[in-house]
């Protein structure tokens, strides 16, 4: 593994680790100390390429003009064009952005996938506006940032709040401003406008590889292991639903609504239709006993997933974890206070730039389809995912024992290193 010459020791800015942007500076500190990066990289890497900021006046369906804020970040495009999502929610800070951007960065760089990372985000809830509200707020933030994006340049994707639905609309609206259909501007679009096959599982279907991969190192046993899932939307559910099918027996799953507990195993196909005919809330569902989501956390189970949202595993709560093996469906659940803890009780964690980067990696074949002209089958993505994810499980693994760290530090390691190893050659000014 390549690292950066004239290396020396780099002071760290004063960190808030509840901060999301700071709490993945400050792994990405320890790692490029780790790594002996210079403080000329190190500054170039940690800085944000760019930073937008948006005001979308929209007419509202009683004919009055709201203005909602919006964001792009583009935290790098040192390995080909930026990467990320875009969130509607009414919590969406510049701060989140841009941690999430960054996130995109590394989790691109530690799958070996030629993204840089990006995200954007809108501060408004979706759940209550109108198709058309959505529609108008979607094409309005296409319009203003349509010299940020572009195929070559920053390619969105969906994130929470959003999904094919907004990226067909995204990229129609981009479309218009060239004159011509793109679809490589944006992924995670349906399938009968350039979207892939198996992107909707692939973010899932990472987690469970990056499971079956951890449990071959711990030596557990699918046919004896537990399980339980924090968040039940896209990831969580089908993250469940293909670890079940692999023997592991789920014991909880969770909602917003609370979490549900079985010891003898959840049927996550009954709970998936539950789920899709209730609205897509778990409330109701009597296969399983109610617990809280704290006690979900807490269960004593082999494996957690925790897919929902940042910061749900904290120091708070970090020491009653019981499981041997955290697996990060979602982005950020591991505030950076905890990660000693969590290492210091002996449990192995796959760290969300890896376990979730299934999801960006079919994104890429949804882009490099579009380039091509060409469909993939379905056995093909997958078999291309299975085998992009256990290889960079390895990488990470190896990275781990050569420097004597955690899977999460080794993560940082691997992926800031290739990024650092590419600027190099790429140079500056």
């Amino acid at each position: 593994m390549t690292t950066t010459s004239n290396s020396s020791y780099i002071e760290p800015a004063p960190i808030n680790k509840e901060n999301p942007f700071e709490s993945m500076m400050s792994r990405f500190h320890d790692a490029a100390q780790l790594l002996g990066l210079d403080e000329e990289t190190y500054e170039v890497l940690k800085t944000p390429t760019k930073q937008v900021i948006v005001s979308l006046p929209v007419t509202m369906d009683n004919g009055k003009k709201k203005v909602f804020e919006g964001y792009r970040v583009i935290h790098s495009n040192i390995l080909g064009p930026s990467k990320g999502g875009i969130r509607y929610d009414m919590g969406v800070t510049l701060d989140e952005v841009k941690a999430l951007a960054a996130w995109m960065t590394w989790k691109c760089a530690v799958v070996d996938i030629p993204y840089g990372g990006g995200k954007g985000g809108i501060i408004c809830n979706p759940r209550s506006m109108s198709v058309g509200e959505l529609e108008r707020l979607t094409r309005a933030y296409t319009s203003s940032l349509v010299d940020v994006f572009g195929p070559d340049q920053d390619i969105p994707a969906p994130d929470m709040g959003t999904g094919p639905r907004e990226m067909a609309w995204l990229m129609d609206e981009y479309s218009r401003s060239q004159g011509r259909t793109v679809h490589a501007v944006v992924t995670g679009k349906p399938l009968v406008v350039g979207g892939s096959l198996g992107r909707t599982e692939a973010t899932g279907r990472g987690v469970m590889v990056s499971t079956l991969a951890s449990m071959a190192k711990l030596r557990l046993n699918p046919g004896r292991s537990t399980c339980a899932v924090q968040g039940f939307g896209n990831v969580g559910s089908i993250s469940a639903q293909l670890i079940e099918e692999r023997g592991i027996k789920i014991c909880g799953i969770s909602d917003h609504t609370g979490a549900y507990w079985n010891e003898k195993g959840i049927d996550i196909n009954k709970a998936i239709g539950f789920r899709n005919g209730n609205g897509g809330i778990l409330d109701g569902f009597k296969e399983a006993e109610r617990i809280t989501n704290e006690e979900l956390l807490e269960s004593k189970v082999d494996i957690l997933i925790p897919a929902a949202k940042e910061d749900v595993i904290t120091t708070a709560n970090a020491h009653k974890i019981q499981a041997k093996l955290i697996v990060e469906g979602a982005n950020g659940p591991t505030n950076a206070k905890a990660d000693s803890i969590i290492y210091e009780k002996g449990i192995s964690v796959v760290p969300d730039i890896l376990a979730n980067a299934g999801g960006v990696t079919v994104s890429y074949f949804e882009w490099v389809q579009n380039r091509l002209g060409y469909k993939w089958s379905e056995d093909r993505v997958n078999r291309r995912l299975d085998r992009i994810m256990q290889e960079s499980y390895e990488r990470v693994y190896k990275a781990a024992k050569d420097y004597n760290v955690s899977m999460r530090l080794a993560a940082y390691i691997v992926a800031i290193a290739k990024v650092s190893e590419t600027l190099k050659y790429r140079g500056g000014y």
